[in-house]
């Protein structure tokens, strides 16, 4: 059967692009839809790019790295912070979109602007605003439209000062005190960055940790950290109702009967799949509750010309992972012999202050599995670049297992920790272990160094057979 196209792809963030961009790379016809006036979808519209911006433009606007190295605190112009905040996220969210652009363009993907909707197995409806529709056919269909906030029905997101991870972004005045229902990745990074502008923030979570999912060690950091930052963090309570009290303030109440007074309020737990109005009843495709797509291991949904990627899919939900999704998928779809799977180790980043990010397995992980490991750490305080920018508290954390001495997990907390973690996931990627940081040659003074003199934290550790070193980081 002749299509017009050999792929379709519905939606332009990360994993569409870089799908399109890889097939139109094989010599593909390729044809992107997106529904959105400019493509790069929520990770550069509103969640990955705008969010990091506008904590780096915090940080810089606080002068919260050098407030306590230099004995300087800025003073904030409340007044001013927020416009010059968005106009930094504005100036890099414009120079990423013209960046997708140019991409799709030089790889030769023809764009659409409209809804997509299917009408079979191989055939896209593309409803343009005020245009006719059209209809283009493919042999294969890739869905990669990304996620949504979750709005529960009990949450007054009618009230200007009620906001998800979305309308935040096109926040108008620095509040004074903020409530931040979710203690999840997106409601940790947000409290800490309104947190280092000045703002009161109060974090709420049903759940008695901060990211369960981390390493319980980095948790607890990253909790004290907040504290520090002046957070006031309430685990293990849940709101019961959120209302508006007066003209300037709202009222959140938790199940434990206490009030929480703020003049915005900020609600951050959870994202669905934006998967409504595609028509993927036609051709049998259900979503589950959270809007989330079904894949096999090569991203194929149930119909066997479609396939999904992305935010669209669930968990883990990253700019990152989502990318190499989108790449896996088009080469399975055209047998191309390329890019088989999405690399095992996977990075995670949390872009809170301060800074953590991992890869491998976490210690409770570890110990579940039976793994017989020891753990080095080095601290920045006793690390010279550390001294020099004035982080005391970063630590950088390996597991090294017992045997084979090699990486089975790398956890750093601290600035930079979300760069300084390839470097230990290159190590576990190649196979290496702790014998490979200690011959390494590290530029000096670097951050990057800690990571030698947490191999050799873990190798006194390994000849004292201990499970791991104490926590002031002595062998």
């Amino acid at each position: 059967m002749s299509y017009d196209y050999d792929l379709v792809v519905i939606g332009g963030g990360p994993a569409g692009e870089k799908g399109a961009a890889q097939a139109a790379y094989f010599g593909k016809r390729v044809a992107l839809i997106e529904q959105a006036p400019e493509p790069g979808g929520a990770c550069v519209h509103t969640g990955t790019l705008p969010s990091k911006t506008l904590r780096e433009a915090a940080l810089v606007l606080s002068g919260y790295r050098n407030r306590h190295l230099y004995g300087i605190r800025l003073e904030i112009d409340r007044g001013a912070a927020t416009p010059r905040m968005l106009s930094r996220k504005d100036a890099v969210r414009r120079l990423e979109v013209e960046r997708i652009k140019w991409n799709l363009d030089r790889h030769g993907v023809t764009c659409f602007r409209g809804h997509a909707r299917m009408i079979d197995a191989h055939t896209v409806a593309v409803e343009p605003l005020a245009a006719p529709m059209q209809k283009l056919t493919a042999e294969f269909v890739l869905i990669a439209t990304g996620s949504e906030p979750f709005r529960p029905a009990d949450i007054p997101f009618d009230d200007s000062d009620v906001d998800d991870s979305d309308t935040v972004l096109g926040i108008d005045r620095l509040p004074k005190r903020l409530v931040v229902l979710g203690a999840g990745v997106i409601g940790c990074e947000y409290a800490c960055m309104f947190a280092a502008l000045g703002v009161e923030v109060v974090l709420v979570d049903a759940r008695q940790d901060i990211l369960p999912f981390l390493d319980r060690e980095m948790s607890e950091r990253l909790r004290q950290g907040m504290i520090a930052l002046g957070i006031e963090c309430r685990l293990g309570v849940k709101y019961s109702k959120i209302a508006r009290e007066s003209a300037e303030v709202i009222r959140t109440t938790l199940d434990d009967g206490t009030h929480l007074d703020s003049d915005k309020v900020l609600y951050c737990a959870g994202r669905n799949g934006r998967t409504g109005g595609l028509g993927l009843d036609t051709v049998g495709i259900t979503p589950d509750k959270r809007g989330a797509l079904a894949v096999d291991a090569n991203y194929r949904t149930p119909v066997p010309s479609i396939y999904a990627v992305g935010d669209v899919i669930g968990f883990p939900a990253l700019a990152s992972t989502s990318m190499e999704q989108a790449r896996v998928a088009v080469v399975h779809a055209f047998g191309l012999g390329y890019k088989t799977k999405v690399g095992a180790l996977l990075p995670y980043g949390i872009y809170t202050v301060p800074e953590v990010s991992y890869v491998g397995m976490t210690e409770e992980e570890a110990r579940k599995a039976n793994v017989d490991y020891v753990v080095g750490r080095a601290f920045f305080r006793d690390n010279a670049r550390g001294k020099i920018i004035g982080d005391r508290d970063g630590v950088v954390k390996l597991m090294v297992e017992r045997g084979s001495r090699k990486l089975v997990g790398v956890h750093v907390i601290g600035e930079r920790a979300a760069e300084l973690v390839h470097i230990g996931q290159a190590i576990m990627t190649l196979g290496g272990g702790v014998d490979a940081l200690i011959e390494m040659v590290f530029n000096y003074p670097t951050l990057s160094e800690c990571y030698k003199y947490a191999a050799y934290d873990a190798l006194g550790a390994l000849a004292q057979g201990n499970k791991a070193s104490s926590d002031d980081g002595s062998p």
